[in-house]
């Protein structure tokens, strides 16, 4: 029962799927971050979903890959968008770490925020629409999965920047031994099923999430002490574009 109630905090609070509420305790805690993968699962299954329809009624490239970047701002509620658009407008402003921590808590939305929203966007649209084009969108499927995990593994083992706030919450009383070891099955799991798909595209897609979570561990203490909310929402939205840019590149390439 603990470790459903786990799994459904972390639906919703990562998901717009609706399921019941529970209150937060130190027991239905310390397994929650282990679901937050479970998200990303979703997101794949709606990605394939969506591919298979879109081959079935021949829709083009420029249709599939509006909705293809759509879906996982829809099924996560923008959460990890959010994060990212705040960790833009905080390494943008060059500032000290304090007040780079105090620009993430700003509900207004910076200059930079919007701009790299935009280019993010584009930038996925069009990766999207190429993927579509060379029939390897599945590939991408688990990638969400693979972002979730390393992200999830990223919160549990660096500190936080702040000790507070919801990242914190999350992560104050998992446990953390049991969380590694589900976190990483998960993320084998995911990265074979990559390869699997596409061994050429799956192989450089996982590469490329395993650069991207290493630059993420180094910057991410060098510019902000630690992991924050926010932080961990931007390492997971430049993980999946880099994702994206790798199954593309290995698509074409290999």
């Amino acid at each position: 029962m603990i470790l459903f109630e786990s799994f459904l905090i972390a639906l919703s609070t990562y998901s717009t799927v609706p399921v019941p509420q529970f209150d937060w305790n130190d027991r239905n805690m310390k397994y929650a971050i282990c679901f937050f993968p479970a998200v990303g699962l979703i997101c794949g299954a709606a990605l394939w979903g969506w591919t298979v329809l879109s081959k079935l009624l021949d829709m083009s490239g420029t249709l599939f890959s509006a909705v293809a970047v759509c879906i996982p701002i829809l099924v996560s509620g923008g959460i990890h968008m959010d994060g990212y658009m705040d960790t833009v407008d905080a390494l943008a402003s060059h500032q000290p770490r304090e007040r780079k921590l105090e620009i993430l808590k700003d509900p207004n939305c910076g200059a930079f925020a919007v701009i790299y929203a935009g280019v993010y966007l584009l930038l996925s649209f069009g990766l999207f629409f190429e993927l579509y084009r060379a029939d390897i969108v599945p590939v991408i499927c688990p990638v969400f999965v693979i972002s979730r995990s390393l992200s999830a593994l990223c919160a549990v083992n660096i500190r936080n920047a702040r000790r507070s706030g919801m990242l914190a919450a999350f992560t104050k009383n998992t446990e953390r031994a049991s969380a590694n070891a589900a976190l990483a099955a998960v993320l084998i799991m995911s990265s074979a099923a990559a390869v699997l798909i596409s061994p050429a595209a799956g192989s450089i897609t996982v590469l490329s999430a395993a650069i991207s979570v290493m630059i993420y561990c180094a910057a991410v203490v060098r510019q902000f002490g630690g992991v924050t909310g926010d932080t961990s929402g931007f390492f997971l939205q430049i993980c999946e574009l880099l994702c994206l840019a790798g199954a593309l590149l290995g698509g074409h390439l290999l």
